[in-house]
């Protein structure tokens, strides 16, 4: 059905779609190349702002009236329905398009098929599947957002060879943290890390990170939205004078509690400028639970783990980890304490790519969701 010249150009579409990345969400990351019947590219387009036009439209406007009789090639099944934008299906029919080739349909209800069938019953030839898991694969937060009505979770950590995720504190009595005291991770590391908090729309600690650690948490530069940080903190027990609390006007804080969290002490937080969401349950799978619902009710598409071994331990035992960034540093201590916790969260993670950053190994992989005991 596809040719190697269908393939080229939906490899191209894809690649495309990437530029996305981070500015589109909730809408998902899409590319289009209008060609010639003879493979010529006529015109090629992304979806490149939450709210602009979509990538069918971009292309359509660079091919004009050339891409009368040609094809188009488009990542995601095109939408029909009027959203923030027009019907791309209504703009591929008035371009005069012959063929449609689309790598994965979408899973909006809105859409769902009915963009191929729109384009299908016009008389357009509409071709489903080239490279369908690549296109998957680029919209797997849209697509959990739009299935599952929560984010995607990234879990991304740095330890050392023999699974340290902190460093011990120094004998003279200082911190002893790996902001503070060393790195665990290489420079080229902590700024691949900064890239992916950029496009995050939030980051989760916990408690314990908060307190040892004192971090900032933020995108250094920032990203085209606010990063909401997100601390886990059931008795509300963060200090007002920490770095997150001292921040909480500039860069928002988010502070996640239980049902018994002092009010007095949630007063004084929110009088600092923290917003407070308290949980209905002490119980720590039900309120990870709730509270990843409650960034689903937020439109939040990507949220970043960093917490510690326990945090990162407790979202993926409730099925609520999907991705894996770790950054494995040339380093060995002794008696690993949470070597455990992240052999089990690696044992169900599909690797997909390995590469250096710095002196580390850094590691990606989606977590395989048939595996986890519920």
């Amino acid at each position: 059905m596809f040719s190697s010249t269908d393939t080229l150009l939906m490899h191209r579409a894809c690649a495309l779609a990437r530029r996305g990345e981070g500015l589109v969400e909730p809408n998902p990351m899409v590319g289009a190349v209008v060609a010639s019947a003879d493979g010529k590219v006529l015109g090629e387009g992304w979806h490149k702002h939450f709210g602009s036009a979509h990538a069918e439209v971009h292309a359509l406007a660079i091919a004009g009236q050339a891409a009368r009789n040609g094809t188009l090639y488009v990542t995601l099944e095109p939408c029909c329905h009027t959203g923030k934008t027009p019907p791309c299906t209504d703009a591929i029919l008035s371009a005069g398009i012959r063929r449609v080739v689309i790598a994965a349909t979408d899973p909006f209800p809105a859409v769902a098929g009915q963009g191929i069938s729109i384009l299908r019953k016009a008389g357009l030839q509409v071709d489903v599947g080239l490279l369908q898991d690549e296109a998957v694969r680029l919209t797997a937060p849209f697509r959990m957002f739009v299935t599952a009505k929560r984010p995607w979770m990234i879990a991304k950590w740095a330890m050392t060879l023999d699974g340290y995720l902190v460093l011990p504190k120094p004998e003279n009595g200082g911190s002893g943290t790996s902001q503070q005291h060393e790195w665990i991770s290489s420079g080229t590391s902590r700024a691949v890390v900064h890239d992916l908090r950029r496009r995050a729309d939030a980051i989760v600690i916990g408690i314990q990170t908060a307190v040892a650690d004192d971090p900032l948490l933020t995108a250094r530069p920032a990203g085209p939205r606010p990063l909401i940080r997100v601390v886990l903190d059931r008795h509300a027990r963060l200090s007002l004078s920490s770095r997150l609390v001292q921040t909480a006007q500039e860069f928002p804080l988010l502070i996640a509690v239980g049902p018994d969290a002092s009010e007095g002490r949630l007063e004084q937080l929110q009088s600092k400028g923290c917003e407070i969401w308290r949980s209905s349950t002490a119980h720590s799978s039900h309120m990870l639970l709730e509270l990843v619902q409650e960034f689903g009710r937020r439109q939040m598409t990507n949220v970043l783990v960093e917490g510690g071994a326990h945090i990162l331990e407790s979202f993926h035992d409730a099925g609520l980890i999907d991705e894996v960034w770790a950054f494995l540093a040339p380093k060995l201590l002794q008696e690993p304490e949470s070597s455990m916790s992240i052999r089990k969260i690696l044992s169900n993670t599909s690797i997909e790519a390995i590469d250096q950053t710095g002196g580390d190994l850094f590691f990606r992989g989606l977590v395989r969701h048939d595996s986890l005991s519920r």
